[in-house]
């Protein structure tokens, strides 16, 4: 997983992250499959106490959340890097309301995404 960083532990405590292991046994894949998403960039891993997880939220029932992976290419491709694209996805949005996460899980993508693009302009 060396070749896409891991954002720091910059989400906040009350986020739960699964291990990689865990996130392998969620979606029924190998773990260098979860390896190769992160790498992708489909999810984003983030360093907790040492331990590399990905958020619990990034997750519905045996998926990633739907939109996910769209919206964090758009801000990287507007420039953000994986640090600031986990704050922003957990940061609280008024005109959601919510977070940007929890708008993703809610099928409220193309809002998300319309956030994203103008943040990435």
């Amino acid at each position: 997983m060396s070749e896409r960083p891991v954002a720091p532990a910059i989400a906040a405590d009350d986020v739960k992250a699964l291990s990689i292991p865990e996130v392998s046994q969620r979606l029924g894949i190998p773990v260098s499959r979860v390896h190769q998403l992160v790498r992708d960039g489909h999810l984003l891993a983030i360093r907790r106490d040492g331990a590399i997880g990905i958020p619990e939220d990034f997750l519905v029932d045996e998926t990633v959340v739907k939109g996910l992976t769209g919206t964090i290419t758009v801000l990287r491709d507007g420039g953000y890097a994986d640090e600031e694209i986990v704050r922003w996805l957990f940061e609280d949005d008024p005109s959601l309301p919510g977070t940007p996460i929890s708008a993703l899980r809610s099928n409220r993508g193309r809002e998300v995404k319309r956030r994203a693009q103008a943040m990435a302009i």
